[in-house]
């Protein structure tokens, strides 16, 4: 389904404008930020369907961002993919026990991840 709002969480500006433009060449909406601070207080004014979340940001790293996420009821379901360039085993193991909804390593084509966690959203959750 495309027209969902996608929260993208990127500190590198080309890595963020990648990923804007492949989910709004599918038709989604996206809002995006630099740093998982300010991508909790988005997900909390304005609950996307999905959130891009790097691992390594500035400040809080995108695992900790998770499990603010999660705890808070008004963003605990939202779905969460991790975005890393950290490729080896160990890294995606840790990464998923965090509790991500999914993974995907830099460089990235993510589309059917995206259409996956947006469809099963809003299955979760009807109108």
């Amino acid at each position: 389904m495309a027209g969902e709002l996608i929260l993208i969480v990127e500190d590198n500006e080309k890595n963020r404008k990648l990923e804007r433009d492949i989910r709004r060449f599918h038709g989604y909406r996206t809002i995006e930020s630099e740093t998982a601070e300010e991508g909790i207080r988005l997900a909390q004014a304005t609950p996307p369907a999905l959130v891009l979340m790097d691992i390594q940001l500035p400040g809080m790293d995108g695992i900790e961002a998770l499990h603010q996420l999660r705890a808070d009821p008004r963003t605990r379901a939202i779905a969460v993919i991790a975005v890393t360039a950290s490729v080896m085993t160990r890294d995606r193991q840790k990464t998923m026990a965090a509790g991500f909804d999914g993974y995907q390593a830099k460089p990235i084509e993510v589309v059917a991840a995206v259409r996956h966690a947006v469809g099963h959203a809003a299955q979760a959750d009807p109108p």
